[in-house]
């Protein structure tokens, strides 16, 4: 039998907190003696100590732990709850980390500019388009993000299915909605040689009109984009032209590691 106190080296918890266990009755002591109330635990309990505190450290309330030591839960069912709440963490971890990408593509936008020579005007053809069309709520990274990844990856698995053979490299495109002040139109698409019929495999045929367009490339990950169009924007308006639509991400090399992407951005604009 240990002590408390001996107990909580052991188990690497405070004296305070195994109190409050007991108090929960997550882990009652072993013994408590009758005159002096001194608690006293096996070493058994150490295990019953780690299950409480892994589920603890995994994020589950207290409540949600004594629930499931109640249910007396099969090391299969704990296995298979705790795999799921791996995985909530894991989501959390992946959302957290392109929050702080955000962050710092805003941090760059303070801190840096795109040298002007880095931007060049360019006569971009007429061009027949095949792609996905949907919408997002808005232009913010948050709504923007999860609705462009599924959508290019919805177009790379309908285009061996069907008789279009790409002309080119996968191209996003970007506009405001007339259906709402906030909506954005996004569309992913390749460039294709092919009439309105044919197999398409519910794949649309976009034709872009010749447009005069001012052009950045941006390297590193597509998250931290910001300041490369921000810069576009800004030398648009210092130009004297006006933005037009759509705008578009050209993505030239796309290798496994974001870090070596390299997107063209192309922002059409027209004299004022």
């Amino acid at each position: 039998m240990f002590a408390i106190g001996e107990f909580a080296r052991h188990g690497r918890v405070s004296i305070r907190m195994l109190r409050h266990y007991d108090a929960l009755g997550l882990l009652r002591p072993a013994y408590v003696d009758p005159a002096t109330g001194y608690r006293s635990y096996t070493a058994g309990q150490l295990a019953d100590l780690n299950r409480i505190v892994a589920l603890k450290d995994l994020g589950f309330t207290l409540e949600q732990v004594g629930a499931m030591i109640v249910d007396n839960l099969s090391p299969t069912e704990l296995r298979a709850l705790l795999t799921m709440r791996r995985a909530q963490l894991e989501a959390t971890m992946v959302e957290s980390y392109a929050r702080l990408a955000q962050v710092e593509s805003r941090l760059r936008g303070l801190e840096t500019d795109a040298p002007a020579a880095d931007i060049v005007v360019k006569e971009l053809p007429a061009v027949r388009l095949i792609g996905l069309t949907t919408a997002a709520a808005s232009f913010t990274p948050d709504d923007i993000s999860p609705v462009v990844h599924p959508l290019c990856a919805e177009l790379g698995r309908r285009l061996p299915d069907s008789d279009v053979r790409p002309a080119g490299r996968l191209t996003c495109l970007y506009q405001r909605s007339r259906q709402s002040e906030d909506e954005v139109v996004v569309r992913a698409t390749v460039p294709a040689a092919v009439d309105a019929g044919g197999n398409l495999n519910g794949l649309e045929v976009i034709d872009l009109p010749a447009v005069r367009a001012a052009t950045l490339v941006h390297r590193g990950p597509i998250d931290q984009v910001l300041p490369a169009w921000q810069a576009l924007a800004r030398w648009i308006d210092d130009n004297g032209h006006q933005a037009g639509e759509p705008a578009r991400e050209l993505y030239l090399d796309t290798p496994e590691d974001p870090a070596g992407w390299v997107t063209e951005l192309q922002e059409p604009i027209r004299a004022d």
